[in-house]
């Protein structure tokens, strides 16, 4: 992934001054004024737009950074999680069975969502991941990415919630190692209440192509 860092910075900077920007009561004005937040407090930073921004383009930003009704969903998963797993290797092979354990905790002020599991996963040992779950305000689709200590590379994923909110279907992206190019795999979540949830995944085997199911977790909430 290419990007111009200095275009990059500076955008973000922008999106974060555009609450103080938004708040102010010269809103027809194209510069604006941010206290220094510094411990000695000495004076202020001028900030003005760049040409051809105005104030709207400045609340967009503000918008796309704000949470909202699908990050409050996210947050209801927060908390540890029990797991019993069942793993496929490949089309018709036997299930292996295991077990795991999830901590979902809210991140960024409650904009993402950090997703840890621990287990085991038979015959390779013990298995440590970690996802970041958001949703994008601007594409309207949930986002994640995840990597682990059975691999190298980060899966990317997109996802998308059902009409009646109980399903999220999520596409990654990642490579193959055995076929060394692309590939992507199905992940569904189902909630069947506040306190269970069903992970299903599915990929294309590497030498037919064929789709199987390679994971299922039957998730619980743990309480104290």
């Amino acid at each position: 992934m290419h990007f111009n860092v200095k275009t990059h910075c500076t955008a973000a900077l922008l999106a974060a001054l555009a609450l103080t920007a938004c708040n102010t009561t010269r809103s027809e004005s194209e510069v604006f004024e941010i206290q220094d937040m510094s411990h000695d407090n000495h004076g202020t930073l001028a900030m003005q737009l760049p040409e051809g921004w105005s104030m709207e383009d400045m609340q967009a930003c503000m918008i796309a950074g704000t949470p909202g009704p699908m990050h409050q969903k996210m947050m209801k998963g927060v908390g540890q999680w029990k797991g019993k797993n069942t793993m496929w290797m490949g089309p018709g092979m036997p299930s292996m069975d295991s077990e795991c354990l999830c901590t979902i905790t809210s991140e960024m002020d409650g904009r993402y969502t950090k997703v840890e599991f621990t287990g085991e996963i038979p015959g390779m040992g013990p298995f440590h991941g970690i996802g970041y779950n958001g949703f994008d305000n601007v594409s309207q689709r949930f986002v994640s990415s995840w990597f682990d200590n059975h691999s190298t590379g980060m899966m990317f994923g997109e996802g998308d919630l059902s009409a009646d909110g109980k399903t999220l279907t999520w596409q990654y992206r990642y490579n193959c190692p055995i076929a060394k190019k692309p590939a992507t795999m199905r992940q569904v979540e189902h909630y069947t209440s506040d306190d269970t949830m069903t992970l299903e995944m599915f990929g294309n085997d590497p030498k037919s192509g064929k789709e199987y199911k390679m994971m299922e977790i039957s998730m619980t909430r743990m309480r104290s």
